[in-house]
């Protein structure tokens, strides 16, 4: 109920962010003068109301095809950025058969297994239904784990499958990565609007409504920003639980806690994805490899982490 109320939240902060900024740009543009010939804002609310209701199809409609597009071609978006390939049971038995074993342990259909070619340890699940659900690791992931580390880290990624987790991410990382694409669009117009036009104009007039549109982009980029914090917010409060909750799932499927907590150890001195930059698919990771930051940043980066601390992980595996 918690995790659908936040969902609820990422289209309310859009529409609410639209709402303020339209009101904003209707304070600065609307009013009158007073008795001493000075111009009094004023905040005409009818109107802000009769534009909102104009401009809201219009965003509910892009955003409903922009979110459709993503969500229902998420896994193979992932696969071809990871450079993921598909792993039967003949070309790594070890594997099948740890994932089909835990699967058959909790009574779930067994996911597809992708492995990516790659020295680094980490694993991910994606998917949004039984036929896309998908349990992915990497080469370095199988070489560097024994039998239950492996079975503890699966058992982790199934947990998210079970939990529905990757659903809530793969929503949460769409409305974020609208909202990121709003706020990086108004930001290069006003870029390019200071440098190629907004106060180059000789003309008064122009420049005066040069320099209005600037105010607009401005006060646009100001709501775009307070938006992408609150997505963020919210988004981080979907995701830190969820993984303590997928740590004990793992655990109480392989049967052991400190195999998993284990592996968390080994994973912490290498995480990460090859070249893969892209914070949307790091935010599945089982360990966020920029999360791994000591000292300042360590701080800095637990302010927005998507994942809880791997110390306080393995902390609390190490006493079940």
């Amino acid at each position: 109920m918690k995790s659908m109320l936040l969902l609820i939240a990422f289209p309310v902060i859009l529409l609410g962010m639209i709402w303020v900024f339209l009101a904003i740009v209707n304070y600065f543009s609307t009013g009158y003068y007073d008795q001493a010939g000075y111009f009094v804002n004023q905040l005409d609310a009818d109107s802000v109301n009769w534009t909102f209701s104009k401009v809201v199809p219009f965003v509910i409609g892009g955003v409903a095809i922009w979110f459709a597009i993503a969500y229902f071609n998420n896994t193979k978006m992932i696969q071809k950025a990871v450079g993921a390939q598909p792993l039967m049971r003949r070309e790594n038995p070890r594997v099948y058969n740890i994932v089909e074993n835990l699967c058959m342990a909790c009574g779930m259909d067994m996911p597809k297994v992708n492995v990516v070619d790659d020295p680094q340890l980490n694993a991910f699940a994606s998917g949004i239904d039984k036929n896309s659900y998908t349990v992915t690791v990497t080469t370095g992931l199988l070489d560097r784990l024994n039998d239950e580390e492996l079975a503890g880290v699966i058992g982790h990624e199934l947990t998210h499958i079970r939990n529905r987790d990757t659903r809530l991410l793969i929503t949460s990382i769409i409305f974020v990565g609208i909202i990121s694409t709003v706020l990086t669009l108004v930001v290069r117009m006003i870029y390019n609007r200071m440098w190629f036009g907004g106060f180059g104009s000789s003309n008064r007039n122009e420049r005066n409504n040069g320099l209005s549109t600037m105010a607009i982009m401005i006060i646009g980029a100001i709501c775009a920003g307070i938006a992408y914090l609150f997505v963020m917010l919210t988004r981080f409060a979907i995701s830190r639980k969820r993984e303590y909750m997928a740590d004990a799932g793992g655990a109480e499927l392989c049967g052991n806690p400190l195999a998993l907590a284990s592996a968390l150890r080994k994973i912490s001195n290498n995480p990460g994805l090859g070249d893969v930059e892209r914070e949307d698919i790091a935010q599945m990771y089982i360990i966020h490899p920029k999360q791994m930051a000591h000292g300042l940043m360590e701080f800095v980066s637990g302010l927005f982490a998507t994942h809880p601390s791997t110390e306080e992980r393995i902390r609390i595996l190490e006493q079940f």
